[in-house]
């Protein structure tokens, strides 16, 4: 196989920034993954995401978007969401408490996630999360 193919299946949409259209990023996911074990996950990863780059970046304001992109191989489901930008510095984790009704998403993807990495992407971030489909004691892939 040449070094820039790849046998992977990746699907890929365009949300408009509405609030409304986290659950249609969450249906999409699901339809995509049906039967698979880590549809769940995937399913909350990209709600989450989704409604950070609506609530936190210029995906939310008029005009704005976000894109998804989930791809799937035998060794893991990478979902990514990139935002429209805006926010002037890059998604983190923040610890917050329990009762803290903002800034406790993106921990909780972390939490999920066997990986989360965010890079710069055209203006905004592009914050991919990773389930790998078989891991042993420690969270390593197989």
């Amino acid at each position: 196989m040449h070094e820039y193919t790849s046998t992977a299946p990746v699907w890929g949409l365009t949300c408009p920034g509405f609030p409304e259209e986290v659950s249609r990023a969450r249906r999409w996911t699901r339809d995509i993954l049906r039967g698979s074990p880590l549809a769940e996950d995937a399913e909350l990863i990209v709600s989450e995401l989704s409604a950070n780059a609506i609530l936190h970046t210029a995906s939310g304001r008029e005009a704005g978007s976000f894109h998804l992109a989930l791809a799937v191989s035998s060794q893991v489901v990478a979902l990514s969401v990139t935002d429209g930008g805006g926010a002037g510095t890059a998604p983190k984790v923040e610890h917050q408490d329990q009762e803290a009704e903002h800034g406790r998403g993106l921990g909780m993807v972390s939490a999920i996630a066997h990986r989360v990495v965010v890079h710069d992407s055209d203006g905004g971030h592009t914050v991919t999360a990773e389930l790998f489909t078989d891991v042993r004691r420690g969270g390593h892939p197989c």
